[in-house]
């Protein structure tokens, strides 16, 4: 791998961007072992809205790389009721506002940052996050890691990945998956379920497949037996883990 100088002869801050998926977890774990000296700066972007496992990552990997940021000065729930309104297929305005965002103003006041972010080789698709005062780079790439080889490495260390990366109620967010959350975390349900009353509007979009579009009519559904496919035994299973379908940057 490169190593990153400033040319100008200036400290450059080097910043690892851990969402806690499997991808950026395969790349700070690689980068710790690669690179045991450097001090490297760790830090996510939390939403307010994880589910339990994945809180239990961000835990895990704090005890094997230090100490990580939480990058955020307010939740989801904070900027639902800014808005009144929830975000859904036609209003995406939570990824900006809970990631990218508070992402560029954190890189914006440390000094010449250089951002490791865990796109693989066989994405090429994603771009990223650019800022002109950011330079960016992508380990995974330079090293021609794929999907293949981040799972062989993670199999390897015996690390695993919560199975939802995501927000517990992203509207993204698979039927089966609303199912899993009711089931599971029916307190999260629950409160999603409030926040759609409260709006009067629905995380999931109407017209989508044939069951209700709100979470008080599908839980309804869900009480009365009625069982979508693909549901899963256990929600925090811990696995090599999926993508988000909706903050994929």
């Amino acid at each position: 791998m490169t190593e990153y100088e400033n040319e100008q002869g200036q400290t450059e801050t080097h910043v690892v961007a851990l969402s806690g998926g499997k991808d950026s977890t395969a790349l700070a774990l690689r980068l710790r072992e690669l690179y045991p000296d450097r001090d490297f700066v760790w830090f996510c972007t939390p939403t307010g809205d994880e589910l339990p496992a994945m809180l239990a990552h961000w835990e895990y990997l704090e005890g094997v790389l230090g100490p990580i940021t939480r990058v955020t000065n307010r939740t989801l729930d904070d900027w639902i009721d800014d808005f009144d309104a929830l975000p859904n297929w036609r209003q995406r305005w939570c990824t900006r506002l809970l990631k990218i965002e508070p992402c560029l103003a954190y890189l914006a006041k440390l000094p010449n940052p250089v951002l490791y972010v865990g796109l693989r080789a066989d994405e090429e698709e994603r771009k990223g996050i650019y800022s002109e005062n950011v330079r960016t780079v992508f380990p995974l790439r330079e090293w021609g890691w794929g999907l293949q080889e981040v799972r062989g490495y993670l199999a390897e260390k015996g690390v695993k990945i919560p199975k939802r990366t995501d927000c517990a109620r992203c509207y993204g967010q698979r039927l089966s998956e609303w199912y899993e959350l009711w089931r599971d975390h029916r307190d999260l349900y629950e409160d999603a379920e409030r926040q759609e009353a409260k709006v009067g509007n629905t995380f999931r979009s109407p017209g989508r497949d044939s069951w209700p579009a709100s979470l008080e009519d599908l839980r309804a559904e869900f009480e009365s037996g009625r069982k979508p496919r693909g549901v899963r035994d256990q929600v925090d299973m811990f696995d090599d883990g999926a993508a988000c379908r909706v903050c994929r940057i």
